[in-house]
């Protein structure tokens, strides 16, 4: 279009626009512009609209909530940090994140997430599934994005996977009977002649009692029996390995929760002590001592979580951001801890391992 067209265009919109209408209804005349000022006054507004707006989204600084089991030190937290950096969300630029952790204690989850709310963040990044439930419980109204949490859908976290339906979406953990199974799959090929495994789980995580549902199916198609234990903070964990020596477990199952990766030293020191081949779902606790890893790999999946607080941030609606699950996953082994133990890893599982610790 020619100049003389558009402008044509531009008066012919505002000589019909509302006032000028009225004006001529009314009998008066509309008060005069001249042609230069009128373009001058109407294409300045045009540009300035949207660079005014632009100045206001580039000025904000949007306050994220970050809820966890763990401190900062963690590799996952670190990740999700990498993830917005990556993403150009820059800290005390853009955006300003807010750390809150339980420090492996669950019980004080709901109250750093009122504390959250209190703050009226932009934004909850919550993980794994303690956090985001308590994130969800606290609020209604703010996006919540799960940094990996345990069946979110049995959760009430979200209403399915393709369509979250709330305020809640990010990653899930893919703690599920086919992960599980294979983790005890897995165990069985390490120690052949293995009858009976203890199952160490949180009871204060409700993702843990799904877990321990997953976990029973899955004992009777490999073939052993379980011997569940639980332990809500450090100080059950003497308790629980004695009565696993006293009924002569010969393997223990840790399931996915912050307490276990907090206090990885000490679960590997007890693990030593009795002499207990272990399988974890965090790459933490063999490094520190277990035996055998098997999981999603969480420090991918909480960089990948960033995306969806870009999304947001950037005016997506968290009820149509389709929850994602983990696509990669881990097999680790520590050689170091095996020989300690007397155990000979098979050549076969080794070889599928993606890191071996020697």
């Amino acid at each position: 279009m020619n100049r003389r067209r558009f402008l044509a265009g531009l008066s012919g919109s505002v000589l019909a626009s509302p006032l000028v209408v009225a004006a001529q209804q009314a009998g008066k005349v509309a008060p005069v512009i001249s042609r230069r000022a009128f373009v001058a006054h109407l294409t300045g507004g045009l540009l300035a609209a949207p660079l005014a707006v632009e100045a206001q989204q580039a000025g904000k600084v949007y306050r994220i909530g970050l809820l966890t089991g763990t401190d900062a030190s963690s590799p996952n937290v670190k990740g999700f940090r990498q993830g917005l950096r990556e993403l150009g969300w820059i800290e005390d630029q853009n955006i300003a994140v807010v750390h809150r952790y339980a420090e492996g204690n669950s019980d004080r989850l709901p109250a750093l997430a009122a504390d959250l709310v209190g703050l009226k963040v932009d934004l909850i990044a919550a993980g794994p599934t303690p956090p985001a439930v308590a994130a969800k419980k606290a609020t209604t109204t703010i996006p919540v994005v799960m940094l990996g949490a345990a069946q979110p859908v049995e959760l009430g976290l979200v209403a399915s996977l393709a369509r979250p339906g709330g305020n809640v979406t990010g990653m899930a953990w893919g703690v599920d009977l086919m992960i599980i199974g294979k983790g005890l799959e897995i165990l069985k090929e390490a120690i052949p002649r293995l009858r009976l495994v203890g199952v160490l789980s949180n009871p204060a995580n409700p993702g843990n009692a799904l877990a321990m549902r997953d976990v029973k199916e899955a004992a009777r198609s490999v073939g052993v029996q379980l011997h569940a234990l639980h332990a809500r903070g450090p100080g059950d964990f003497d308790g629980a390995f004695a009565a696993m020596a006293k009924q002569r477990v010969q393997a223990l199952l840790v399931v996915a929760d912050s307490l276990f990766v907090t206090h990885r030293a000490r679960l590997a020191t007890l693990e030593a002590t009795y002499r207990l081949p272990s399988i974890h779902s965090f790459v933490l606790n063999v490094e520190a001592g277990g035996l055998i890893g098997y999981a999603p790999d969480t420090v991918a999946a909480w960089r990948r979580a960033a995306v969806f607080v870009d999304r947001i941030l950037k005016g997506a609606k968290p009820a149509e951001l389709p929850v994602e699950q983990p696509t990669k996953f881990e097999l680790v082994i520590n050689l170091k801890t095996a020989k300690a133990l007397g155990l000979t890893i098979p050549q076969s599982l080794l070889l599928r391992a993606d890191q071996v610790i020697e």
